[in-house]
């Protein structure tokens, strides 16, 4: 990656309505596209905001990457925050602005006095595998997740 490619001065902040446009966008670029306005919807559902995180990296005025992050009140584990989504953009990434966005959830969970971090990542996303290994996570569970449309 050449310089000019990396951000100057990344900024972490928890994102506002007016970032729909662009966390739309790096939803398409994770898989999942949606519209401004059905992302725009989608943040405003995150109640209470005490259980939600959505944390976005800056760079020059531009968004580059977001990570939602939200607690998991759960029977089975002690209390833990789940990661439940994050992206950089692509020509964004192995910059730092993953890790700065994990850092800022991890902050945020040990606020919320969480034992654990948790995060599901698809079999085929390698890269996304070995990033969260870098970064202190194990892989500890592979299981098949299932979906039924309502």
């Amino acid at each position: 990656m050449t310089d000019k490619n990396k951000p100057s001065e990344l900024k972490i902040r928890r994102a506002k309505a007016s970032d729909a446009a662009s966390l739309a966008v790096l939803s398409g670029e994770l898989g999942y596209p949606v519209t401004t306005a059905e992302m725009r919807l989608r943040l405003s559902r995150l109640k209470p905001p005490a259980g939600n995180a959505v944390f976005v990296a800056e760079a020059r005025g531009e968004v580059i990457g977001w990570l939602h992050a939200s607690v998991s009140y759960l029977l089975e584990v002690a209390l833990r925050v789940e990661v439940n989504g994050l992206v950089v953009s692509e020509k964004q990434r192995s910059n730092g602005a993953g890790a700065q966005l994990l850092e800022a959830a991890e902050r945020w969970a040990r606020g919320k006095r969480c034992v654990n971090m948790s995060v599901r990542s698809n079999i085929v996303r390698e890269r996304a595998h070995a990033f969260y290994l870098r970064h202190g996570y194990e892989h500890y569970k592979t299981q098949k997740a299932f979906r039924k449309p309502l």
